[in-house]
Formats: structure tokens, C-alpha cells, sequence
């Protein structure tokens, strides 16, 4: 399983967190939900969890009218483990091409 790590390396630890836990970007569409992204600090997940709302917003109109799921996105501490094992980034527009979940 290869995890993203966007910090930069021998970046701070988040304050005595375990090394083992990671900031999730959590997308959410419906009832269903999927981590769309791993970081090792809050702040990269808080700004891609931002940015992420920002492109749903910009085509929330068309997902609207295609009877799409408009996804949320939400950011929550994640264990490494709790990772599903087949685990891959969520493309960050992705929802537009139907690949969501």
C-alpha cells in the first residue's frame, strides 16, 4: 500500500501523535464514504480538504442536474492500519467522471 506523504521530510511531528497516525481528507457522497487522501500534518489535509470544496463547488450546478451525489469533504486523525489494504488516492475531480467510490 503506498501512502501519500505531502510534508516535507523531518517536518515536525503533530505534537506526541503516534508516527503510526496520519490526517485523513474523508469524502463523503450520500451514504457512502472513502478517504480521498492521507497527509502527515492537519494543515496539508485542511488545505486540500478546502481546495476539494472549492472544485465541488464550481461544478455543483452540473452534478445537481445530473442527478449526481454532491461529495463533502471532512479531514479526521487515521491510523496507517486503518487504511483499507488496496488504498489509492481519490482523484480530486473524480466525482466528475463517475469514479467517486
Amino acid at each position: 500500500m503506498a501512502v501519500q506523504h505531502l510534508a516535507p521530510v523531518g517536518a515536525p511531528s503533530s505534537g506526541g501523535r503516534d508516527d503510526d497516525t496520519l490526517w485523513a481528507v474523508i469524502a463523503t457522497a450520500g451514504r457512502l464514504s472513502r478517504v480521498a487522501n492521507v497527509y502527515r500534518n492537519r494543515m496539508a489535509a485542511l488545505e486540500d480538504r478546502a481546495w476539494r470544496a472549492q472544485q465541488v463547488s464550481a461544478y455543483e450546478d452540473f452534478l445537481r442536474r445530473s442527478k449526481q451525489p454532491v461529495p463533502h469533504y471532512s479531514v479526521a486523525p487515521i491510523r496507517r492500519a486503518d487504511l483499507p489494504k488496496a488504498w489509492s488516492p481519490l482523484p480530486a475531480l473524480g466525482f466528475l467522471r463517475g469514479q467517486f467510490i
